[in-house]
């Protein structure tokens, strides 16, 4: 239904909507038209009438341009007579029709484009009023704009199904869409008979590629098992899996990936160490490229090409030892923390600035990570833990510098990394952002409430981050707390412990290894501080909150971060103590300070386990890459292995020695007095005794820190 309101301009809609559809529909048109019944149904309580075919009285016109002058974009065009008014949805292309109807929703339907990983509520209305004023999209500023979904082992995990089903990644798609997204690459290595691509496709989106599987090919080993994966020894059949990935995807919107690699995503010459020095290793990538370059121009219509320079690739690309075709799309990647600079390998951290070059011309865009998965101290659980600032920074100077082709945006499991998400959404559409006014955009369109208290929150969120390093994207996500940890843990139980650790001199240098306890050890003490506290600024706002649907978003997107980071800074400042005492051979100490360790860390788990709730029941069940529940298994191995060290073998000495009442120690029978405590019993009933009166805490301070 509706209501001319000439006098102030107004489409009023109500009731049952009329839309007029083309009777010629693409499967991505037709995708996003459901969509728009949902959410009118969602809103207004009725799901609108369709109607196909020009000519036909509707309220709402879907159409496509007659001429299509800029590609992806949309306008909202009113009009009017003495009966009705209406509006049209003129899409100048197919992918401009799907971000016209998304718009419209947004617009005026109030569906956000994080809608369903933030769990909004949803606003209904008995009716809706629109402004007659025309409106023309700009184009974006960034030409090919998209999420690579990369450690997506939550949406792995979460539903039964393997590969994961159209259930979870239309969800995906759609967020990436009203993102004004037009790329993706749909999940890290998934089987080949996935639904992945195909649905991402019938959605409208460009299909790339990893840069370990370029062309989107099966991977050599996989298709040839027992090979040598060598291109120089078996270049024909590398040939033939390029050439059967050009004729599945040859019609399809792809923008094709130029790389080569060794298997499972790195440098080719470690399986082959004839390839000795830079400019052999330059010649076969360059060779290897030229080969795939020719085979995709000579079986595909205007094809878009791209090479990441990433991590190898770009070293080599800067010594001038790689050649690249010239319309090739040269990808700049960060360092996993959001610094444009080459990433850290293992403990060599160069830093090699990652842009284009005044005299490099050509196209250029970038790889970026909002999430990233390192066994370091990347963030893949939590949020991005640096300022929106300094993202604003490292985005709009690629951009001036000329990487604008193209933003491929790690974007792992969505749900934890909204807000950072959206704010690229805005970089790359309009090439700028103004930090604070997105932040207070943002959380009007998901908060009812609150909002000065939970900016507040989010500005301060990067200062609780710990800063492990001199630079100012040295900040630690939540793999620092475990990946680390699980390394002490081994290197402790192995007998190591007279030699350091070489896998942790990034972290903390090369210096004895119990001095390189004792430095993670600081840092942990100070991130309790600085995360407890705002820990507790945060549930105070929360405590606040009147509407309890807001309560639990900030809970799931605020809270649940904070609480992460502060159990893992607990639980691994805890192993540290263990590890101190360990030395000094006080050993229950040693094992009440292991037991601490353990209990704080599955706090972590609890926290997991509490965002779970109703459609997001078992989303975090496979957590692979942090592994809480590893760390939580490798701390109970070291604390048996502790209560070897005295409990042994009967495991009743420390009960007796100091838990058990004085006036029992010398008249027990040893037939009812000799069933163990578990282990959580032992190691409370000590924590307790060291609290009180036990020989240690004058030294120790167990008051303050129990």
């Amino acid at each position: 239904m509706t209501v001319n309101n000439s006098e102030n301009k107004q489409l009023v809609l109500k009731g049952q909507v009329r839309i007029q559809i083309p009777d010629i529909r693409t499967k991505p048109v037709e995708h996003a038209i459901q969509i728009l019944i949902r959410d009118f149904e969602a809103v207004l309580g009725e799901k609108p009438k369709l109607v196909i075919g020009p000519e036909k009285e509707a309220e709402i016109c879907i159409r496509i341009a007659e001429e299509s002058e800029r590609p992806e974009t949309f306008e909202f065009r009113f009009h009017s007579n003495e009966k009705n008014s209406w509006m049209d949805i003129v899409g100048h292309d197919e992918l401009g029709m799907v971000y016209g109807i998304l718009e419209f929703s947004r617009k005026w339907l109030g569906i956000q484009p994080f809608w369903f990983w933030m769990d909004q509520s949803i606003v209904k209305h008995t009716k809706i009023e629109i402004p007659c004023i025309d409106f023309v999209s700009p184009t974006p500023k960034v030409r090919y704009r998209g999420w690579f979904v990369n450690d997506e082992v939550f949406l792995i995990g979460w539903k039964d199904p393997y590969p994961p089903s159209k259930e979870v990644w239309e969800p995906v798609f759609e967020a990436l869409l009203r993102c004004g997204g037009n790329m993706v690459i749909p999940g890290t290595d998934l089987p080949r008979n996935g639904i992945h691509y195909e649905v991402a496709t019938d959605m409208g989106l460009w299909v790339t590629h990893h840069h370990a599987e370029p062309l989107g090919a099966e991977m050599f080993l996989r298709a040839f098992p027992g090979r040598k994966a060598s291109y120089q020894e078996e270049p024909e059949l590398f040939e033939s899996l390029w050439q059967e990935a050009i004729e599945e995807q040859k019609d399809k919107k792809i923008i094709w990936v130029l790389s080569f690699r060794g298997q499972g995503d790195k440098p080719f010459w470690e399986d082959d160490p004839t390839f000795d020095t830079s400019e052999k290793r330059g010649a076969m990538i360059s060779k290897v490229i030229r080969k795939q370059y020719d085979m995709i121009s000579s079986a595909v219509r205007n094809p878009v090409y791209c090479v990441a320079l990433y991590g190898e690739i770009a070293e080599l690309y800067k010594g001038g030892y790689v050649e690249l075709p010239g319309d090739v799309i040269k990808i700049w990647a960060d360092n996993g923390y959001g610094k444009m600079v080459s990433r850290r390998h293992t403990n060599m951290n160069l830093r090699v600035p990652s842009l284009p070059g005044p005299g490099d011309i050509g196209k250029h865009g970038l790889y970026y990570h909002v999430t990233f998965h390192d066994l370091q101290a990347s963030n893949h659980l939590t949020m991005y833990p640096g300022p929106a600032s300094f993202i604003k920074q490292e985005i709009e100077s690629a951009l001036n510098a000329g990487a604008d082709e193209y933003l491929l945006l790690n974007c792992g499991n969505i749900r934890p990394h909204v807000y950072a998400l959206d704010l690229i959404r805005e970089l790359w559409s309009k090439g700028a952002v103004d930090v604070d006014e997105h932040l207070s955009h943002f959380l009007s369109r998901y908060y009812s409430s609150n909002q000065e208290e939970l900016k507040e929150l989010y500005r301060s969120y990067s200062e609780a981050a710990i800063p492990y390093g001199p630079h100012s994207d040295d900040l630690a996500g939540d793999e620092y707390y475990h990946h680390p940890a699980r390394k002490i843990i081994g290197h402790w139980l192995q007998g190591k412990g007279h030699q350091p650790d070489s896998r942790l001199f990034w972290a903390v240098g090369d210096v004895p290894f119990d001095e390189q306890v004792k430095a993670f050890e600081k840092l942990m003490e100070h991130g309790i501080q600085k995360w407890g506290a705002w820990l507790k600024r945060c549930d105070e706002v929360l405590s606040n909150f009147s509407d309890v649907t807001d309560k639990r978003r900030g809970m799931d997107h605020l809270q649940f971060h904070g609480a992460l980071h502060l159990s893992g800074c607990e639980g691994f400042y805890w192993l540290c103590r263990s590890y101190r005492e360990y030395g000094a051979k006080r050993y229950p100490l040693a094992f009440v300070y292991a037991s601490e360790s353990l209990w704080c860390y599955e706090k972590g788990l609890e926290v997991l386990r509490d965002s779970e709730h109703g459609k997001w029941n078992r989303f975090y069940q496979a957590d692979w890459l942090t592994n809480i529940k590893s760390t939580v298994s490798n701390v109970d191995t070291l604390r048996r292995y502790l209560r070897m060290q005295g409990d042994s073998p009967d495991f009743f000495l420390w009960y007796k020695e100091y838990l058990m009442p004085e006036t029992e120690k010398y008249i027990y029978l040893e037939n009812t007095h000799r069933n163990p405590l578990s282990d959580d019993d032992l190691a409370r009933g000590l924590k307790e005794y060291f609290q009180k009166e036990g020989p240690f805490h004058h030294l120790l301070g167990l008051r303050s820190v129990l």
